[in-house]
C-alpha cells in the first residue's frame, strides 16, 4: 500500500513500527537462526526447536514474532525449518547481537525477555519529529526564525534579541539533524543505542 504523498510504502500490517520487517544486515537485533551442527552439545542439553507461532509479520525467511509481550525479530538461515542454534558474526556489533539472542532465549524458555534496548525514548522520538518538521520548513525555504515560530509558537519568539535567543540555536540544531537524517543518517536509528559501534 502506497504511503500517500511520501513516496514510500507502509512497513507492516496496521502501520505498526513494532512489527516492521528489517533484514539481519540492516538491523543487528534480528537474530539469525540455523540448525544445530552435529556434535556441538550433548544429547541431554539438546535445545528444543523454536516454534514460529505468534507471527506478527513474515516475508521470506524473515519473521517478527511475539513472545510474552515482547516483539522479536528472527531470520532463518537457509530456510531452516527446525532452528535450534543462533548464528553470531564476530563483528563490531557482536554485543548487540548477543543481547538480542539472549532476549529471544529468555522468551523461548518462558522467562521475561526484558526491555528492548533499541526502543527510542519518548524525548528522542519528539526530537526526531521536530527535526523532520524543521527539515520540511528548511526545504520549503523558511528562515530559522519562521521554523522556530512554527515549531514552538510565535509567542515564544522574541521581537528583539533573536540572535542570542536559545531557540535560535535549538532550531539550527534541529535543522542540522533533519538534514543529516535526510542524507542517510536515518539508518543510524537502527543502531540505537549502539550508534558508536558502527
Amino acid at each position: 500500500m502506497r504511503s500517500p504523498g511520501a513516496g514510500g510504502y507502509f512497513l507492516a500490517p496496521k502501520n505498526d513500527p513494532e512489527v516492521a520487517l528489517w533484514t539481519a544486515e540492516a538491523l543487528p537485533s534480528v537474530v539469525a537462526l540455523s540448525g544445530l551442527p552435529p556434535g556441538l552439545v550433548s544429547p541431554e542439553q539438546k535445545p528444543r526447536p523454536l516454534a514460529l507461532d505468534s507471527i506478527l509479520a513474515a516475508e521470506g525467511d524473515d519473521y517478527v514474532i511475539e513472545r510474552l509481550g515482547a516483539t522479536l525479530r528472527v531470520h532463518l538461515v537457509c530456510g531452516e525449518t527446525q532452528p535450534t542454534a543462533v548464528l553470531l558474526p564476530l563483528d563490531r556489533l557482536f554485543e548487540v547481537r548477543v543481547a538480542a539472542a539472549l532476549r529471544l532465549w529468555r522468551a523461548v524458555n518462558g522467562q521475561r525477555p526484558g526491555r528492548n534496548p533499541a526502543t527510542l525514548s519518548e524525548a528522542r522520538r519528539k526530537r526526531l519529529i521536530l527535526a523532520l518538521r524543521a527539515l520540511d520548513g528548511c526545504l520549503d525555504g523558511a528562515t530559522h526564525r519562521q521554523i522556530a515560530a512554527a515549531l514552538f509558537g510565535a509567542n515564544a519568539i522574541p521581537e528583539r534579541g533573536w540572535i542570542s535567543h536559545d531557540l535560535r540555536d535549538r532550531t539550527a540544531r534541529l535543522v542540522r539533524l533533519g538534514v543529516a537524517l535526510m542524507n542517510g543518517g536515518y539508518r543510524r536509528l537502527l543502531l540505537h543505542p549502539y550508534r558508536g559501534r558502527a
